[in-house]
């Protein structure tokens, strides 16, 4: 049986417990979170959602211990969702980043962490620092939730699957991200043959602005980001090596940030080199310069 920790049951963390609840696979899954009462209450009501599907789940109010021989450890810890800039509550972040890493590294883990909370490839990186865990096996979901954004809102307006649209967006899970238009296809057709410039910025601006139209709408987001976080668990587990764009280390900055990447059951498996338009290798840098300042607030590098 496969084992699962999730760390951090808000929104977001208890939303992927839901989807992990849906698929068929015999899964340990061990919740980590402050509120322990609400926890109990959460999984009596989705034991009794598993009556009636054939899963063999196991859910349990867990902690660090349940980590040693856990497969994956997701966190999803964090400060609530702001609406402006995922740069604001760092510090506070990091606070939380460093009580999970220390308790962490108490451990035996020696599995996948995959990181969902913001500002997320900071986090992510500090988690990598903190944890001292290869690269390949500590992951953010980064940009992996903006390209399936953008996807849906090229779907609409050209008509065509999203799972047929090739195009990625990279950088920083943050206002600096951008797509990477010269690569994005349908079928070996290039989008601009679909897409005038026009269609491209306004695609790109409401890809940037969609956390923060959720946000207004819902008061936060969670839905989005589990799918991403259940689709890179199912990679791992069952080794899919399929390609996302999630936040990485980048060696040529050396910050994380998303560019594709194949998973499989070692995380990462290999990191895509992508031919960007020296347009979008600025942009690239300037997504990379933008992490950096951030982690050399909380970490300078000499410190590294």
């Amino acid at each position: 049986m496969k084992s699962i920790v999730i760390i951090g049951c808000g929104n977001v963390g208890l939303e992927y417990l839901k989807k992990l609840c849906m698929i068929d696979m015999a899964l340990d899954i061990s919740l980590i979170d402050v509120d322990e009462e609400k926890l109990v209450g959460e999984i009596l009501d989705l034991e009794h959602s598993l009556v009636y599907r054939n899963n063999n789940i196991s859910l349990k109010v867990g902690n660090y211990n349940d980590c040693d021989n856990a497969d994956i450890v997701v966190i999803t810890a964090g400060v609530p969702q702001a609406r402006k800039d995922r740069m604001s509550d760092l510090e506070k972040a990091n606070e939380i980043a460093v009580d999970i890493t220390n308790k962490l590294r108490e451990t035996s883990f020696n599995g996948i962490i995959l990181v969902a909370c913001n500002p997320l490839d900071v986090i992510t990186e500090l988690i990598a620092h903190y944890t001292d865990y290869p690269y390949n096996k500590v992951i953010g979901t980064g940009t992996m939730l903006d390209t399936a954004r953008l996807k849906s809102l090229i779907s609409k307006r050209i008509n065509v699957k999203p799972s047929d649209i090739n195009a990625y967006v990279l950088g920083e899970h943050g206002n600096s991200q951008f797509v990477a238009w010269s690569n994005a296809n349908i079928g070996l057709e290039n989008l601009s043959m679909f897409l005038s410039l026009n269609d491209k910025e306004e695609l790109e601006y409401e890809t940037l602005h969609m956390g923060g139209t959720i946000t207004k709408c819902k008061g936060y987001t969670s839905d989005g980001v589990a799918s991403c976080l259940l689709e890179l668990t199912l990679c791992i587990l069952n080794d899919l090596k399929k390609v996302y764009s999630v936040s990485n280390y980048n060696t040529t900055y050396d910050v994380y940030l998303s560019t594709p990447c194949i998973i499989g059951k070692k995380g990462i498996d290999k990191v895509i080199n992508i031919k960007l338009t020296s347009d979008e290798e600025e942009k690239l840098k300037e997504s990379s310069e933008v992490i950096s300042e951030a982690l050399d607030k909380i970490l300078p590098k000499e410190l590294y």
